[in-house]
């Protein structure tokens, strides 16, 4: 005969039962733990990445956010950092090799931006209209903020920035041309009229105008020359007029008349 079993013998204790609860919840807040960590080191690592869109023909650069995944616009607060990162105008340029590709570091970024703006530059500097001409140096400007550069492309970029260096100096004194021709029809009209500088800016006339006017012609000189390549100007055009004589000082008088002052001796 088998006795009836009772009913209480087969539930476990409550010791037994509040291990295994515990048991359970730890290895839940271990998971969870594990979860918020692996989150965590994601968000790192995406606020670290950067990735190339493109917006309305830009080309924009995105910095990750501080989450697993997504990104924004990037916006340093450094202003140069802003220039250097600021929309790239592509102007029909094909990038999408670009779009693939995430960058864990800011040189290799850099390195990513340059053939960019080398091949936006590159063309466009070599032209002998101005539009043109600032439009390439604005592209080699920017590429002259990248820092994080390999040897090979900051020799590219010496490269570039020599080539155009005769054109960025004819710009400058084309600019200087100018200046110093407003300058002189400032100074006649201050010296022709009566004023309390009247005096000064006909001195002023009197010392540099006619290096000025010498500078002036010579410049224009050489611009009819350069729109004519094979053809020098000619020396009448840029010889500098003689310098004025200098007046000589007065011999110095002697105190008594009848004291004589010896004559200096000769060096």
């Amino acid at each position: 005969m088998n006795p009836m079993m009772n009913p209480q013998q087969n539930r476990p204790g409550f010791g037994r039962r509040a291990t295994s609860a515990f048991t359970r919840l730890l290895v839940t807040l271990l998971i969870l733990g594990l979860g918020g960590a692996v989150a965590f080191l994601l968000s790192q690592l995406n606020a670290r990445t950067f990735t190339l869109a493109q917006e309305s023909g830009q080309l924009v650069v995105m910095k990750g956010r501080m989450l697993p995944t997504g990104a924004a616009p990037y916006r340093p607060g450094d202003a140069r950092l802003a220039d250097a990162y600021a929309p790239i105008p592509l102007e029909g340029r094909d990038v999408s090799s670009l779009m693939e590709q995430r960058f864990t570091e800011r040189d290799e970024l850099d390195r990513a931006l340059f053939p960019v703006l080398e091949g936006l530059a590159r063309p466009r500097v070599q032209s002998d209209e101005p539009a043109v001409l600032e439009k390439g140096l604005y592209y080699l400007r920017r590429a002259e903020l990248l820092s994080g550069l390999t040897d090979e492309q900051r020799r590219t970029l010496e490269a570039m920035k020599a080539d155009v260096a005769f054109f960025q100096a004819r710009q400058k004194l084309e600019e200087a041309r100018r200046d110093v021709t407003e300058a002189l029809t400032q100074l006649k009209l201050a010296a022709e009229s009566r004023n309390r500088n009247t005096q000064r800016a006909n001195q002023m006339l009197t010392a540099v105008g006619p290096a000025a006017q010498a500078l002036e012609k010579a410049l224009r000189a050489v611009d009819a020359s350069l729109a004519e390549p094979g053809t020098a100007p000619a020396p009448s055009d840029t010889a500098l007029p003689p310098p004025a004589p200098e007046s000589q000082p007065a011999a110095p008088q002697p105190r008594d008349a009848g004291t004589t002052t010896p004559p200096a001796t000769p060096p």
